[in-house]
């Protein structure tokens, strides 16, 4: 939960939408803090975008309540509307229009005033690198360009809270990295940022961030405070036999996971495990296994694994899996 001295952007209690007989979000309570980068990290139908429609007032909630910027939504979805900017992972603008064109007809539409558009167009232009591009189509330009121009486009009437859908997705790893260095000059000059991921480099970056799975709200906080409060031991192994290793690992009672990076493996068991290190090396010996064993340090896909693996005997799905519940929920 947010501090006292923290003022809230947004305040949710009891969130839930349903479509006929699917829940899509669950009863989801939050506290989203201003001038910071919140994160909402799940697979594809962990309910984020469904969330998200419902804070920005375009879907209504089937029970809860949600206040964003001071006004409740829906009942005052407008007054929201007006303050919000909105980045979709999909390429949103007009491809056969400028760069230039693209932001002189969202200033109409924001209703900027005239004394004003010329001047704001041309600081989103400098601010985002886009002054050679002024008048290239934007069906021309590179994804990273598309991306810069979609921020520019999102952030021209200045928001109070920019809302950004997955907005990393189809852009290189320096892109990315820019990207982010602009989300962190928004956020210290006062603006909210609700960025829904999959990467969990990005994750890492959000100043908070709330893990959900299947509509349920399953972990929140600070990425080092999620790291710390781990509900599993992390278990780091060598092996000349990963393989074999994994293999013999993961049909033990108390394992949760055993992924292989190169000859290594990274194991989570259950908090149980007090001497997880001594255990798992004495079944691998067992096995006829030579290995080297220590309990490492968690990271944010641990944290992801622990919160969301065998909740409810169901396994969990990758943040990058596909999921049938999200797509249920668009109507």
């Amino acid at each position: 939960m947010t501090t006292a001295q923290e003022p809230v952007a947004i305040q949710v209690r009891g969130l839930t939408r349903r479509f006929g007989q699917l829940i899509a979000v669950d009863h989801v309570d939050l506290d989203i803090p201003r001038a910071q980068i919140y994160g909402f990290l799940g697979p594809n139908g962990s309910g984020k975008s469904t969330t998200i429609r419902m804070l920005c007032g375009l879907l209504k909630p089937t029970e809860g309540e949600a206040e964003v910027l001071g006004f409740r939504v829906p009942a005052q979805a407008e007054e929201v509307r007006r303050r919000i900017g909105y980045m979709t992972q999909k390429f949103s603008l007009y491809e056969d229009l400028t760069a230039m064109e693209n932001l002189e007809f969202l200033a109409d539409v924001y209703a900027l005033p005239r004394a004003d558009k010329r001047e704001r167009i041309r600081q989103s232009l400098e601010a985002y690198f886009l002054v050679e591009q002024a008048a290239q189509r934007a069906g021309t330009m590179s994804g990273g360009q598309k991306q810069r121009l979609a921020l520019a486009a999102a952030t021209l009437h200045k928001p109070e809270l920019l809302i950004l859908d997955e907005p990393t997705s189809a852009v290189d790893p320096q892109s990315r990295r820019d990207f982010w260095d602009k989300l962190f000059e928004l956020a210290n000059g006062g603006t909210t940022i609700l960025v829904s991921t999959h990467y969990m480099d990005e994750a890492e970056r959000c100043h908070r961030l709330a893990i959900l799975d299947r509509g349920q709200l399953v972990a929140e906080g600070t990425p080092r405070q999620l790291t710390h409060d781990i509900d599993a031991l992390v278990l780091e192994i060598e092996t000349a036999e990963p393989v074999r290793a994994r293999h013999e690992l993961t049909a033990r009672e108390g394992v949760r996971s055993v992924a292989q990076l190169g000859t290594r493996l990274h194991a989570l068991l259950e908090p149980e495990f007090t001497t997880a290190a001594t255990d798992v090396s004495h079944w691998l010996q067992q096995a006829g296994i030579d290995a080297k064993v220590e309990q490492v340090d968690a990271n944010l896909e641990d944290v992801f694994v622990a919160a969301t693996r065998f909740r409810n005997n169901v396994p969990a799905r990758s943040p990058q899996a596909g999921g049938e519940h999200e797509q249920a929920a668009r109507p």
